[in-house]
């Protein structure tokens, strides 16, 4: 597969797992038990394990891996700050206010990793 192709799976997947959290997150916070629909339990872990082979296959066909580019380290340390916070954010039995702080945590965490894919520094282009 071309790197153009890959790409535009990646972020595709990217859009998709940035709308299902959001999605969720959402509901929850209205109150409403989302967990009651199989495909919202389903599809996340599906396209997260598309969104990661994409990746994979990016770093493998660009020749750029993560704890040699400092800007992919920041993504793939970043990525685990939001999967632990988005975890938070979605547990049924969090406190509210946890889950809130959480979730926009999260959004904050995949903002950075975002701007850190679009500019390739650590630093957002800032130093």
């Amino acid at each position: 597969m071309d790197h153009s192709t890959l790409r535009a799976i990646h972020i595709g997947c990217v859009a998709i797992s940035i709308g299902l959290f959001v999605l969720r997150g959402a509901m929850q916070g209205a109150g409403i038990d989302w967990r009651r629909w199989r495909w919202l339990r389903i599809a996340p872990h599906a396209n997260d394990a598309a969104l990661l082979t994409a990746a994979i296959a990016l770093a493998v066909t660009t020749a750029q891996y993560p704890f040699v580019q400092p800007w992919l380290t920041a993504k793939v340390i970043a990525l685990c700050v939001y999967v632990v916070l988005g975890r938070i954010a979605l547990r049924r039995d969090a406190p509210p206010r946890t889950r809130a702080r959480a979730f926009v945590a999260a959004g904050v965490s995949v903002g950075y990793i975002v701007g850190v894919a679009t500019t390739r520094s650590a630093s957002l282009g800032l130093m």
